[in-house]
This record gives C-alpha cells, sequence and structure tokens, in this order.
C-alpha cells in the first residue's frame, strides 16, 4: 500500500479495509499509524549488502554502485524513499528511521573505502562522506531528479570523477 499511495493515503482505515481486518486488532499490534509506518518501513528497508573484495577499490566501487543502482531502480523500498524523506522533515521517528537506513545504505561503501585505504589504495587521508556523496549523488539526481536511465556507461562516469577525487590527496602531496 505505501509503495502504491505514499504515507499520504496511508491509514489505519485504509490498512483495515484492505487486509481484511478489524481497526482494534491493528492497534493491539501497533498503537499508532506512525507505528505501523514505522514498522512497515523498516521492514522495507534494503539489507545491508556484503562488502564485495574484487581486489582493487576501482572494482569493489564499481560493484556496490552498480547493486546500489539496480536496488535504486527495481526496490519497493525505493519508490517509497521520496515519502520517507518528505515525511522525515517533519516526523522525529521517521528521521530516525532514515538516518539508520542512510547508515545502512553507505555502510559498504565504508567497508570498501576502509578496505583501499588499509592496501593504500586510497590516500589515508581521503573522505569517505565525500566519496560516498560523489557515487550516490549523481545516482539519486537520475532516479528521481531527471529520470533518465542509470546505465552501465553512466555509472562507468560517476565511478571515474569519484576516483579522481579521492585521488586528490595523493596528487596534491605530489606536487
Amino acid at each position: 500500500m505505501l509503495t502504491e499511495t505514499g504515507f499520504g493515503g496511508f491509514s489505519i482505515d485504509a490498512v483495515a479495509r484492505r487486509s481484511g481486518v478489524a481497526k482494534m486488532t491493528i492497534y493491539r499490534h501497533w498503537p499508532s499509524r506512525a507505528a505501523l509506518l514505522l514498522d512497515a518501513c523498516t521492514r522495507m528497508a534494503p539489507a545491508r549488502a556484503e562488502a564485495p573484495d574484487t581486489g582493487s577499490f576501482r572494482g569493489d566501487l564499481a560493484t556496490v554502485a552498480k547493486s546500489l543502482a539496480q536496488r535504486m531502480q527495481a526496490s519497493r523500498w525505493a519508490s517509497l524513499l521520496p515519502s520517507i524523506i518528505e515525511a522525515a522533515e517533519r516526523d522525529p521517528a521517521l528521521a530516525a528511521l532514515h538516518a539508520r537506513q542512510n547508515v545502512a545504505v553507505t555502510a559498504t561503501f565504508r567497508a570498501i573505502i576502509d578496505r583501499a585505504k588499509e592496501r593504500r589504495q586510497l590516500p589515508p587521508a581521503t573522505d569517505a562522506s565525500k566519496v560516498i556523496a560523489l557515487v550516490m549523488g549523481p545516482l539519486v539526481y537520475r532516479r528521481w531528479f531527471s529520470r533518465e536511465k542509470i546505465d552501465d556507461p553512466f555509472i562507468a562516469a560517476v565511478i571515474e570523477n569519484a576516483l579522481n577525487a579521492a585521488a586528490e590527496p595523493r596528487k596534491k602531496g605530489r606536487r
């Protein structure tokens, strides 16, 4: 129901009608609409993906970016994310849920960035948040703003841009 109507069309009455369960039964399990929303969103959130180990940061980053792009285009969570973001602006519990989801989505990126630092494939001063933003930002833009295709050539360009930016501390140190 959430993916069809967003948060605006989600009510205890609508859930009761659709499920065929009495409202009192729903309220026994979830004391409020917000509690039911939180539970539903938590169940739809993407699980933390395992960090790939291709042997190179470039390969790992490409693998993670492609996986994220696929989830953004095909999962129920992705169709609900704009509603979560919008509702999180007004509801502290949904803001906390959104923050937890962000940690889960970026954890795989952070794991491969940390490993690349350990392997000296990235400078120790590499800002993980910057690299993540350089990958996720264009994907988010294409998915929810321009609605252009997120294809392999686009992902390759995004990865190249992120790699160039990540290498900046190394380049500056050599000058």
